[in-house]
């Protein structure tokens, strides 16, 4: 679904509709859903960090705009709009804080100036706990009661949902799961903060394109070195191609990073115990559609089978995501639309 989408028409949408918006380093995603999460309209415009908060929440306005014209509504058919950043944030007031990805746009209130800008009811979200709820609610997740999501990408995002609830925490840092310890010693790697011994260290987009540099430096063989010698650009891409080749250091690289997840979410089983561990996010080696991505799949569930209790072991499903790079916008209205149907309710029991 991620860039071939199929939109249904207003005709057949069941309303009440949302609009949901995932703000990204690079990109902004948007669309409009009707309330069983089927989109109606997309649009995708550059973040253009640089030119800071204020001129992007303009431009959001602008694409919410864009994406209720698309979808042949109007703005008072719009129940509220969702929107999902990329941490770290405080929920509550609708600021970022310190955003890595988005530099110069610290403690920038994000939600009140799209309200400001659209004239709209929104509700502000950490961006990969919006991408769980999609899966949540109407991608690989639709079936289970709970679950959490970890997205695989320039960083290991999460998210944890448990029947309709969103783990945000007390300070807005619930679901940083790519921030477990898995390695606790005085050397052990560190991300991109620099934090040591974190999952993200070791299982990351980056992490991954580290250990191959690290392992090439050593002198190991591999079919790696002729295509970097013709100037093509290391990325996890072309360790999964190798890796489907045969080239054992880039089959290494891979089924690692897929214990190193197997590890982490043993912990994180032990302690949500999810019904579902969902993997998303740009690198996930073809997923089910390629040999490759489906063994790295296999070795991550593996892992988790032998250091995760048996009760735990033999009912959590590991599976990729189906939304792809939608699960963000989609699972943001998703968490609008909860917002909405819960002051409509008072507060009551949401059921689909």
């Amino acid at each position: 679904m991620a860039e071939q989408r199929t939109f249904i028409s207003r005709a057949i949408a069941q309303a009440p509709f949302y609009v949901g918006i995932d703000i990204g380093g690079g990109t902004i995603k948007g669309g409009v859903v009707d309330d069983r999460g089927e989109p109606l309209s997309f649009a995708r415009i550059q973040t253009e960090v640089e030119k800071g908060g204020e001129d992007a929440c303009r431009r959001v306005a602008k694409m919410i705009a864009d994406v209720i014209s698309q979808a042949e509504l109007t703005k008072t058919e719009i129940s509220a709009v969702g929107v999902g950043c990329p941490g770290p944030m405080d929920i509550p007031r609708g600021k970022l804080l310190e955003p890595i990805n988005l530099k110069g746009w610290e403690e920038f209130p994000v939600r009140d100036r799209i309200i400001h800008h659209s004239g709209m009811p929104v509700t502000f979200n950490n961006d990969a706990n919006a991408a769980a709820y999609g899966e949540f609610w109407v991608g690989s997740g639709k079936q289970f009661s709970s679950l959490i999501l970890l997205t695989l990408g320039t960083g290991v995002g999460g998210g944890i949902i448990i029947d309709h609830l969103s783990i945000d925490g007390e300070h807005s840092h619930g679901g940083e799961l790519g921030h477990i310890i898995i390695d606790p010693h005085e050397n052990a790697r560190t991300d991109n903060r620099g934090y040591r011994g974190h999952l993200e260290a070791y299982a990351s987009a980056t992490a991954v394109i580290k250990r191959t540099k690290e392992a090439l430096d050593t002198g190991r063989a591999s079919s790696l070195k002729a295509r970097l010698e013709r100037g093509e650009l290391l990325t996890p891409i072309m360790v999964g191609e190798e890796a489907e080749r045969g080239d054992p250091l880039a089959l290494e690289i891979v089924l690692e990073t897929a214990r190193y997840l197997g590890i982490g979410i043993t912990t994180l089983c032990h302690t949500i115990d999810p019904a579902a561990v969902i993997i998303g996010g740009a690198m996930t080696f073809g997923r089910n559609k390629t040999p490759i991505g489906r063994r790295f799949l296999a070795r991550i569930q593996e892992e988790v089978q032998r250091l995760a209790f048996p009760q735990v072991a033999q009912n959590v499903k590991i599976l990729y995501g189906s939304l792809g790079g939608d699960a963000g916008f989609i699972g943001a209205a998703g968490l609008a639309r909860l917002g909405y149907r819960q002051s409509a309710t008072a507060l009551g029991p949401i059921s689909e």
